[in-house]
């Protein structure tokens, strides 16, 4: 591990789900965590619903298909194999953590209990190096078709955490488009950002480059793979999924920008492979000379962010 706290080590863990098998896709990700461990690695990101898996089978199967079967059982395997967060279905993971001195951002599918249980959300967990689950961010606002399987969030997870002398905070796939998120996110001190994605460089190579631009940070993106191999023999429907699936659904496309919007690793596409590097924290210094969105390059007697924190739920348990 690096002895500076100006430097950090990071894993971008660019790997396939076990699709919609939360056993197995665990430990995919349990290996990816061991082996940056084991190279010493301080934080690793995984992509977005990476656990376990994006939900592919809508855009193939005609998924606003009024009450079609077809539709209610792939939507039930999915909530079956989605994560309950207060049953410890994450206490593996975060005991690695602890082990290896590792934080986390895990993109999974959450069965929400404060919501009932059975409704289903995209949020991102940050897990801190003592192996602390310390935010669940639920993406904010679904994208086009995930509106058929996945509920809006809300904006507790909106926070950020000190890791050495950076500052992380992260959001999920399209959020990373809403000024507004990004911007409350800067104005909480965040100066790594992480944006997780289920895949494909036309995500990643614009809107990484464009982020560490305009809030002069690292930007960290991290997307899945996603194959034709990578459905499992045993999913509800294969054959009717496969039928309209290209080989690649998912090429990939994780990628680090540095504070000035340049390069430090350009798109990966295609592989399923762990990316590390180590970025300085002093080059968010250098950057912010000139420009800072939240800070001297800001106008607050003009305009200004109000951030809803409160857990969104139906009820209000007074006596609790």
């Amino acid at each position: 591990m690096s002895t500076s706290i100006s430097t950090l080590k990071v894993a971008l863990a660019q790997i396939s789900p076990v699709w919609l098998n939360k056993e197995k896709t665990i430990e995919k990700v349990i290996a990816s965590i061991k082996d940056a461990g084991k190279q010493n690695c301080e934080l690793i990101v995984f992509g977005e619903a990476l656990l376990p898996g994006y939900p592919f089978w809508i855009s193939l199967t005609n998924g606003a298909d009024w009450n079609s079967n077809v539709q209610k059982e792939l939507h039930a395997h999915y909530i079956r194999n989605s994560i309950i967060i207060e049953k410890g279905e994450l206490d593996a993971i975060c005991k690695l953590a602890k082990e290896y001195n590792i934080a986390i951002y895990l993109g999974i599918i959450e069965r929400a209990t404060n919501r009932g249980g059975h409704s289903l959300y995209c949020s991102l967990v940050y897990i801190s190096q003592l192996g602390e689950i310390k935010s669940v961010h639920r993406k904010l606002q679904p994208t086009y078709d995930e509106r058929l399987t996945w509920a809006p969030g809300d904006g507790n997870g909106l926070q950020v955490h000190s890791l050495k002398n950076f500052t992380v905070g992260g959001l999920n796939c399209w959020e990373n488009w809403m000024p507004l998120a990004r911007t409350a996110l800067y104005g909480l001190g965040e100066d790594l950002h992480i944006a997780v994605w289920p895949g494909s460089e036309r995500n990643t190579i614009d809107i990484t480059r464009f982020i560490a631009l305009e809030a002069r940070s690292f930007v960290i993106s991290v997307s899945s793979l996603m194959r034709k191999e990578d459905f499992p023999d045993d999913t509800p429907h294969l054959e009717k999924i496969l039928e309209n699936a290209p080989n690649f659904l998912t090429d990939g496309g994780s990628c680090i920008a540095g504070p000035d919007g340049k390069w430090i690793v350009e798109p990966v596409i295609n592989k399923e492979e762990l990316i590390i590097e180590t970025i300085d924290f002093n080059r968010v210094l250098e950057e912010r000379q000139n420009f800072d969105s939240v800070g001297h390059y800001s106008r607050p007697d003009v305009t200004k962010l109000s951030i809803n924190r409160e857990r969104q739920s139906i009820l209000n348990l007074e006596n609790e």
